[in-house]
Order: C-alpha cells, then structure tokens, then sequence
C-alpha cells in the first residue's frame, strides 16, 4: 500500500465533503434569509454599505429642510447640481431633459422627461414636505411675568405635552410692504440661542395633575419664551422690539406678514448599539420627500416622463394653493403638454395624460411600538426594518386591485421588501393620494413606518428609507 497516496486520497475526499457540507449551509442560510421578512437579512454587503452612506446623507438633507420653504430652498440646489433647469414656456422638452418648477415658494416638482408622449402618462411619486410644528400668531409679542414671549398655534396634530421644555428653533420669513424678504433661521446652530416652552416642575403642579393627557399642556400654554433681561429704561419686550429693527429691520406690524415656525432644534442621530435606526424631527413626511428626490436623479431617460410632486399643506388637509388640492399639478402637466402640442392642445389631450399616469402618493405609517403593540392588528401592521409598507386601509381608500398586483410585481423583481398597513378597526387613510385619484389618475399609497410620529423626535429604520428610495426609483423605470 502507497501510505502518501492513502493519505493525500483521504485529504482530498474530506475537503470535497467539508465543501459540500459548507455549501450546502451556504445554501441554507441564502434560503432562510429569503424567507426572513426583514429586508436588513436580504441586503449583499455593497447594499449594506450604500444604506448607511444614504442614512448619512438623509440625516443631512433632514436638518437643513424643517419646514415646505426651507425644502424648497435646499432640493432646488441639489437638483441644479444634477442638471435641473427650472421651466419655463420655452424649455425644450427632450427625453432626457431635467427640470424643476416651484409654486409659491412652498411646492417644488422634479421633471425628467420621458421617451414616450405625455398622453401615454406619466410617473409621478407625490409626498408632503410639511411637519407639525408651533406657528406665531399675527401679532405674536407680549411680556407676561417680565418675560418677551410669543404667542403661538399649531400646524398639523401634535401631542402639546410633548413640545415643552425642549429646544426650539424659529425658521421662516417675514414680507415687507415694501416687497422686501427677511428669512430668519436662528436656533440650528451650536452658537445660537434656542427658545422653549417651559413646564411646570413637579413641584408646583397639583392643580394640573387631573388633567387628561391630551390637556396635559393647553393649545393656548405653548407660547415661547425669548428673553428675560429688561433694561432700567425699557421692558423685555420693548427691548425685544429694538433688536427686530436692528437684525432684521422688522417691525411688530410686519409680523403680521410673516410665515414663522417654532421646530424642533436638535440634530438628527443614530438610535441603538447597533446604529439601525435614525431619530429626526420632520421624519412625516420628509423620509417620502427625500426619497422622491435621490429616486429622480437617478432617472436618466425613462420610458415614461418621471415626475416627483412634493407639496405643502397635507398636515392641514391639503388646503390652500400651496396643497395638493389646488390645481397646481394639473396646470404644471398642461404646461408640458402645451409645450409639445402648441395650437393643437386640448383638453381631450390633457385627460388622456391624466388617465394614463400612476401615481405612488407616498407617506409614513405609525409603526409597531413594542410598548403598546395592543394598538395594532399585528399581522396587517407594519414593522421597523422590514421594508416599506403598502397601505390597505379599506373603506374605498385602497388602490385598485389591478394596481396594487402590477405595484407587487415591480417590488418583488426588484427584490424590494415589502409589508403590509391596516388601522386596527376602522377604514380610513389617503394622505395627498385622494386629491390626485379625484383627477383620475391611478393611486397608490406606501410609505415606511416610523415610531412617534408627529412627535419632535420621531424614530425610523435605516434599511426601511434606503428601501423606500429604491422602490421609488424602480416605479419610475417600471414599463
């Protein structure tokens, strides 16, 4: 017997078995990540990496934008970097071609144009850029206590008990008479000065303590105080007075003419040893609105004419000329048509256009909080970290069946994992979608969860947004 040819025999058989048994766990383990609904267990290491690059990003764009104005402002720098022009009459609709078009300051659409004519139909992914937050009264300045404090009210559904005794930041603009804008953003940086709402301390507060939840804090005990220093000469508030004409040369009476918002000053930041989660103010519906803009730049040139519509006023119910139930995004989509079609539009044309475009109307859901999971029905009710979330909220606000199987088809084909939302009983929903279907285009609801929403600092998962923007990019390649 060959002893070293027994041996190197024996060697080569035990590595064929080891790599079998190792492929063959290989194997297993691939089929059981598929399996699993999380999407964090269905992503390669290079997807891994672009999701933390896209949550830093994210945790970027999220700061600079709390407010519809200051969105506006931010999404139209980083789109001209990306080749968007605004629109205009003239501009030369070519596949390919990138613009932007702003209404009132406060609404901004992204348009790439697309190979196939305007009456076949668009692509458009619709969300709000609005978030709840404090708001200043007309003729907010008054001193109570020898304390300057502004009055206030609310934009959107808040808990009140949760906007006490936090910083507060004062973003906005003042319109002069004279046509003159003064924007005025303090409380963002470390060196500014910030504003708070102070509580009562624990105590002092008996009286308040049989007060229900909702009551905790009144809507009229959220005024903001901004200073404490009189001068021998002059009070709090006159001195207050002095310093708005000599930073900004504004008067009391020009705040009558003013869109200021008391918001959230802290950073955003990673949430959890294993840094899986982002926490951010403005979360509802900026993780949509962020989304819908990466997705658009990456269109190139789609099939389809590409469109991401990103809009005030939903927190409110989508009033004014600002909301998506004006008529702003129909005159957008007959000023393309018209650009193409000249003496030979009609309105026949622009109905065809309407008809035959899909919308994904794109907006956060509550997700499940492990602690008070009791709130949802748990095999309908989404779930951090398991990707987004299709809206099935009964009641006639669902999309159409045909849509939402042709919705699922690009999703799974895209290996994009999704989850499904219902309220826990009741039929309700629709957040901009139900404007957009009034002019019969064909709607879809989804969004992502996140936890504490409409709070200050509401909680999201990483894999859930880059999820979001990715399934928003493959809508708008979809044929």
């Amino acid at each position: 017997m060959n002893i070293k040819r027994t041996l190197t025999s024996i060697a080569i058989i035990s590595t064929i078995a080891l790599s079998g048994n190792t492929y063959a766990e290989t194997d297993k383990e691939d089929k059981d990540k598929k399996k699993s609904l999380s999407s964090w267990l269905n992503l390669s290491e290079t997807e891994l990496v672009a999701v933390e690059k896209y949550a830093t990003d994210y945790k970027e764009f999220i700061y600079k934008t709390p407010t519809e104005l200051t969105f506006v402002t931010e999404t139209i720098k980083r789109a001209e970097k990306q080749g968007f022009k605004r629109l205009s009459e003239k501009s030369n609709l070519k596949p390919g071609a990138r613009f932007y078009d702003v209404n009132r300051d406060r609404t901004i659409s992204l348009i790439v144009m697309g190979k196939k004519d305007l009456e076949q139909g668009t692509r458009i992914v619709g969300a709000h850029i609005d978030s709840p937050r404090l708001e200043l009264k007309g003729r907010p300045l008054y001193e109570k206590q020898k304390f300057a404090m502004l009055q206030t009210y609310i934009h959107g559904g808040i808990k009140t008990y949760q906007w006490v005794n936090i910083p507060l930041a004062l973003v906005g603009r003042v319109d002069k008479k004279d046509g003159t804008v003064i924007n005025i953003s303090v409380g963002f940086d470390e060196n500014d000065p910030i504003f708070m709402v102070p509580d009562l301390a624990p105590h002092v507060d008996h009286p308040n303590r049989s007060r229900k939840s909702r009551d905790v804090i009144k809507k009229e005990e959220l005024d903001v105080i901004i200073a404490a220093k009189p001068d021998l000469d002059k009070s709090v508030k006159e001195l207050i007075v002095d310093f708005l004409k000599t930073e900004y040369d504004i008067s009391v009476e020009d705040l009558v003419s003013a869109e200021l918002a008391l918001v959230p000053a802290t950073k955003p930041r990673d949430v959890g040893f294993d840094r899986s989660m982002i926490a951010a103010y403005g979360q509802d519906d900026k993780a949509s609105s962020i989304a819908a803009v990466n997705a658009i730049f990456e269109q190139t040139i789609p099939e389809f004419t590409s469109i991401a519509f990103l809009v005030d006023n939903e927190e409110v119910g989508n009033i004014n000329n600002t909301g998506a139930s004006s008529s702003y995004l129909v005159d957008m989509m007959s000023s393309l048509l018209y650009n193409q079609k000249g003496a030979e539009y009609n309105d026949y044309q622009l109905r065809k256009v309407l008809r035959n475009t899909k919308v994904i109307s794109a907006d956060v859901n509550p997700g499940v909080n492990p602690n008070w999971a009791g709130v949802w029905e748990l095999g309908n009710a989404p779930r951090l970290g398991n990707g987004i979330n299709l809206k099935l909220y009964g009641g006639g606000f669902n999309a159409n069946s045909e849509y939402m199987a042709w919705t699922r088809n690009y999703l799974d084909n895209n290996k994009i994992k999704w989850q499904t939302s219902t309220y826990k009983g009741k039929a309700s929903g629709g957040t901009i979608g139900s404007d957009l279907s009034n002019d019969n285009m064909e709607v879809i609801d989804f969004g992502v969860p996140i936890l504490s929403i409409h709070s200050p600092y509401a909680v999201g998962s990483k894999v859930d947004l880059y999820s979001l923007y990715k399934a928003m990019s493959a809508f708008y390649q979809e044929k």
